[in-house]
């Protein structure tokens, strides 16, 4: 594919098949507990040690400058591959078991590979440069919606497949393994940038740059969110649809509720606020979408056993929100990296949050356990008002101006 539509299209289709290994397990966790006996510490590990195993992928990368030094696509192919091998193979142990998790966190590690080297190809077609409307935000936003899509799919595989939580887990492991052949068929962007020099310590500019250090305080409140959000939601729609609605009806319908909200809703927001951040600002769309999943956090654990089409409504508002602002933190700090550096630079990023998410993933069930849903939920809004002080900070700053051609 050598055209700009035809590239991104086929790379956001590959991003959407590998993305589906990372919640494969969380979607099927609900038919797990039904037939095994899972603990709470386990049923988060499920999908911490993704997040785990994606934080060494990434720190490992970032030190090696892998993002920008390596053909992206070979790089991408590979680490999909691997993410799809150890999803596989966990159907050879009993879930909840020591070889799970280990593999769970192999999948993760491979997945590092997948989804900031994607965005680092959709950076290489976006128009850029004085005097020129650039479409940056909207590129990224585009191949985050189709990650998006990809990590709320495995609640659809979940629902299609029934009780049968293995079908999740094959079908997810297949997708991987066609997104692995896929991205060959991209072609790399005008604005590729060729290999820079090895330099172990650019990475810490993330951090020691003023601009990039607020940047990515943006990002990691909008992270510690959204994970949680992500892992649980779909636990939180199954129990309340059940509450209200008889037989395996509530099961099914939740199953479907989370993938509308994650998937579908996540995809929208994602590449709606890519469009209009370009156009009004990074800084504003994001303090803007984290104000309303800030809100949608502290309301919808309140709902618990409500109507399901009320609890729907809000459940997909926040699921629009709470990833809208997710491609403009990478989008940012591309554009504040130092030059030939933004692979690394958001590779940096999305090690550092996810790092993060390993906290809040673990902290939610017991705190629903011991607090109810609206607390564990409420506790989530913390993160938005922390990347809403970073983004203003960063609107402050004069290196701002770069961002958007200036629409802060």
């Amino acid at each position: 594919m050598k055209s700009k539509i035809g590239s991104l299209s086929v790379l956001a289709v590959a991003s959407v098949l590998g993305m589906a290994l990372w919640f494969s397990a969380a979607a099927v966790l609900p038919s797990l507990k039904a037939h095994y006996t899972i603990g709470d510490v386990a049923a988060a590990l499920f999908s911490s040690a993704v997040s785990a195993g994606f934080v060494a992928g990434t720190l490992s990368s970032a030190v090696l400058n892998l993002a920008d030094r390596l053909d992206p696509r070979r790089f991408f192919m590979m680490s999909a591959f691997l993410a799809s091998a150890a999803n596989l193979a966990t159907l050879l142990f009993e879930p909840a078991t020591a070889p799970v998790f280990a593999l769970r966190f192999a999948v993760g590690f491979g997945l590092a590979g997948v989804y900031p080297v994607g965005m680092k190809i959709a950076t290489g077609w976006a128009r850029r440069g004085e005097g020129v409307r650039g479409d940056m935000g909207l590129i990224v936003g585009f191949v985050v919606g189709a990650v998006i899509v990809g990590s709320g799919s495995p609640h659809l595989l979940n629902a299609l497949g029934g009780l049968d939580w293995r079908f999740t887990i094959v079908g997810a492991s297949a997708l991987g393994a066609v997104a692995a052949l896929l991205v060959n068929l991209v072609a790399l962007g005008p604005h590729h940038t060729a290999a820079p020099p090895f330099n172990p310590k650019i990475a810490l500019s993330a951090f020691r740059d003023p601009a990039l250090r607020y940047a990515n305080f943006g990002y990691l409140g909008h992270m510690w969110e959204l994970y949680a959000m992500w892992t649980w939601l779909g636990v939180f729609l199954d129990a309340s649809f059940r509450a209200v609605m008889p037989g395996d009806d509530g099961a099914f319908w939740a199953r479907v509720a989370a993938f509308l909200s994650i998937g579908v809703g996540g995809a929208l927001g994602s590449v709606a606020a890519g469009f209009a951040a370009d156009r009004v600002g990074r800084t504003t769309v994001t303090i803007f979408a984290m104000a309303v999943s800030g809100a949608s956090a502290l309301t919808i654990g309140f709902l618990y056993g409500a109507h399901p089409a009320l609890l729907f409504a809000l459940s997909f508002v926040w699921g629009v929100s709470v990833i809208a602002d997710s491609a403009q933190f990478s989008t940012s700090v591309a554009e504040l990296a130092p030059p030939g550096y933004a692979g690394t630079m958001m590779t940096v990023q999305t090690c550092c949050g996810f790092l993060l998410t390993i906290v809040t993933i673990h902290l939610m069930l017991p705190l629903a356990a011991k607090a109810g849903w609206p607390l564990a939920f409420s506790v989530l809004a913390l993160g938005p008002v922390f990347g809403i002080w970073g983004m203003a900070m960063l609107r402050r700053r004069p290196e701002s101006v770069k961002l958007a051609g200036g629409r802060r």
